[in-house]
């Protein structure tokens, strides 16, 4: 069992920067491909970026590359996403979430585990 608990969310102007940090409970956690989504009202849950178990594989949705950047610290048990150049699109709830295979870390049905989300809004 992992339990995830998202972080570091919050009001920022166009061209700020935030970072989230997901934190992990459980001794398992350096198993797991991260992920994080994203939900804006109104639109489906979308795949942001996710990092694998080691750390050394990352993918990006195409709207963020370039501005988010995803690291894990497995000995701290946490996965942040740095977040820069936001832009009003980007307001959202963004979850983290816990998988087995990096493949289709972008797909939220592939995902085992969730958090509960922490709001990101991009706005002056």
């Amino acid at each position: 069992q992992l339990q995830l608990v998202e972080s570091g969310g919050g009001l920022v102007q166009p061209g700020g920067s935030l970072r989230l940090s997901c934190a992990a409970s459980g001794s398992t956690f350096h198993y797991y491909t991260i992920g994080w989504f994203r939900q804006a009202p109104g639109k489906e849950r979308e795949g942001v970026s996710c990092i694998s178990s080691s750390g050394h594989m990352t993918n990006y949705v195409d709207s963020v590359k370039g501005r988010f950047s995803i690291s894990r610290g497995n000995a701290k048990n946490t996965v942040y996403l740095q977040m820069n150049s936001l832009k009003p699109e980007d307001t959202a709830v963004y979850y983290c979430a816990a998988g087995e295979d990096i493949d289709f870390c972008s797909v939220p049905e592939a995902m085992v585990y969730w958090g509960k989300g922490t709001l990101v809004t991009v706005s002056s």
